[in-house]
C-alpha cells in the first residue's frame, strides 16, 4: 500500500475513533493543528480525514467556519431514529426468517461476552450484525454503509448510562429470543420498541444537557474527556 494512502487511512481511523469515543464531542470544533501535533503528522492528512468525515456526515463545515463534529437538531435526530426504526425493524423480521442456528448461537455468545467484559473485547454491535443477518443488500447498505458511524454515534449517546445500558441488554436479549423462536412479528415489534425507547431516552438527556449548558463547545482538544466503554450497549 502507498505510504501516503496508509498514513491518510490511519489518521482517518484515529479521528473516527476519537469521535466514536466522544473525545471529540458532537458540536465540538475540530482543531486540525492540535490533532496533527498529537498524531505526529502534517495538517494535510488531517484535512483529508476531515473531508472524509464530512462525506459520511460525521463532520459539518459551514462557509467560512471551522469544521465541527455533527450535532443533529431535535427534528433531525427524530428522523434518524424513525429511519432506524423502520429499517432495523424489518431487518429483525428478515433475520428471524433467515439466520442460521450457528449464527444465532454466536450472537447470544457475543452478547453475553460484551455484557461481562470490562473493555477487553471488541465492541459488539447487534444492530449491524442483524442487518447483515437479514440478507438484504439494500438494508445492509443503508445500515452499514456511509451512515453507519452517524447511526452508531447517536446510538451510543442514547445508551451511555448505567440504567439504559442494562435495559438495552435485556431488550437485545429479547430480540434475539424472538428471532430464535422464528417469530418474525415479535422480532420486528421488539426492535421497533427498542429503538423508540432509545430515542426517548436520548431526547430526555439532550433536553437536560441544554438546560445545564452542557452543549458548549471549545477550540481546545478534548484531552481527558471521559470515554465511553467500547462494550456499552447501544440503543
Amino acid at each position: 500500500m502507498d505510504k501516503a494512502v496508509s498514513l491518510g487511512e490511519d489518521v482517518f481511523q484515529r479521528m473516527l475513533a476519537k469521535i466514536d469515543a466522544c473525545e471529540i464531542a458532537p458540536g465540538e470544533i475540530i482543531n486540525e493543528t492540535s490533532l496533527a501535533q498529537e498524531f505526529g503528522v502534517s495538517r494535510g492528512p488531517v484535512r483529508e480525514a476531515v473531508r472524509r468525515l464530512q462525506g459520511i456526515q460525521l463532520v459539518t463545515r459551514e462557509p467560512y467556519m471551522r469544521a465541527r463534529v455533527v450535532t443533529l437538531s431535535p427534528r433531525e435526530m427524530i428522523e434518524l431514529f424513525q429511519m432506524r426504526e423502520a429499517i432495523e425493524g424489518y431487518a429483525a423480521r428478515l433475520a428471524a426468517r433467515r439466520v442460521s442456528e450457528v449464527e444465532l448461537d454466536k450472537l447470544f455468545e457475543d452478547l453475553e461476552a460484551a455484557r461481562s467484559s470490562n473493555g477487553g473485547r471488541p465492541a459488539f454491535d447487534l444492530h449491524a450484525r442483524l442487518a447483515m443477518a437479514s440478507g438484504n443488500t439494500r438494508i445492509i447498505d443503508a445500515l452499514c454503509g456511509d451512515l453507519y458511524h452517524l447511526f452508531r454515534l447517536y446510538r451510543r449517546r442514547s445508551g451511555d448510562e448505567g440504567n439504559r445500558r442494562t435495559d438495552a441488554y435485556h431488550e437485545h436479549w429479547q430480540i434475539l429470543r424472538a428471532i430464535q423462536m422464528r417469530d418474525e412479528d415479535l422480532a420486528e415489534s421488539l426492535m421497533r420498541s427498542h429503538i423508540k425507547r432509545a430515542a426517548a431516552h436520548l431526547s430526555a438527556r439532550l433536553e437536560a444537557a441544554d438546560g445545564d449548558g452542557a452543549a458548549a463547545t471549545t477550540d481546545r482538544p478534548a484531552a481527558g474527556r471521559r470515554q465511553r466503554s467500547p462494550n456499552a450497549a447501544d440503543g
